[in-house]
């Protein structure tokens, strides 16, 4: 005998919709708003290790990516500082571990590959795709959050960076696949 499957009734799904509105849930705002901090650490850093990148980068159309994300990254510093505001918190940074790690790791590919080489190019987009990534989970899991808190002005925030942090990710691809990943393949010492 075939089984039917049953469709649930739409005001099942808008009450459990509801329940998840986590509004007046102050652990979950709590979470929310350290998690915020930590973003805000890694933008304000992020900030400052951009013109190193910049500066290391050899190839006209990264180094462009670079000065372009910069400009970016301080619109997400100020974007931040308006989601404090709207949820009535000082804009206050705390340490965020993993970005403190990410960017090490970038400083270390500085320090390992030869100035004015594609190889260094290849490994400063890596780096910085790593760091997108990271920023591009964060800032969707916040997003959610945000709607999950019925925070929808903090969600349009967080979602505008979300999407620019997309861009960034995207546009790095394109410069690596236009033409830095072959230059450091044909490199010889």
């Amino acid at each position: 005998m075939p089984t039917t499957k049953l469709k649930p009734k739409k005001e099942s799904v808008t009450l459990a919709n509801s329940r998840a509105t986590g509004s007046d849930n102050q652990p979950l705002l709590e979470f929310f708003v350290d998690e915020l901090k930590d973003i805000y650490w890694a933008e304000k850093h992020i900030v400052k290790t951009l013109p190193k990148l910049h500066k290391a980068a050899t190839s006209q159309s990264l180094k462009q990516a670079f000065a372009n994300h910069l400009e970016e990254t301080k619109g997400h510093v100020t974007r931040l500082e308006r989601a404090f505001e709207i949820l009535g918190e000082k804009a206050q940074a705390k340490k965020c571990e993993a970005m403190e790690g990410i960017i090490k790791e970038g400083d270390s590919i500085i320090e390992d590959t030869d100035s004015g080489t594609s190889v260094r190019d290849v490994g400063l987009v890596l780096a910085a795709q790593k760091v997108e990534h990271y920023e591009i989970s964060t800032y969707g899991g916040l997003a959610q959050l945000a709607h999950n808190l019925g925070k929808e002005d903090v969600a349009d925030l967080l979602e505008a960076t979300l999407k620019e942090e997309k861009n960034a990710d995207v546009k790095l691809t394109e410069v690596a696949e236009d033409g830095i990943n072959y230059e450091a393949a044909g490199e010889r010492d």
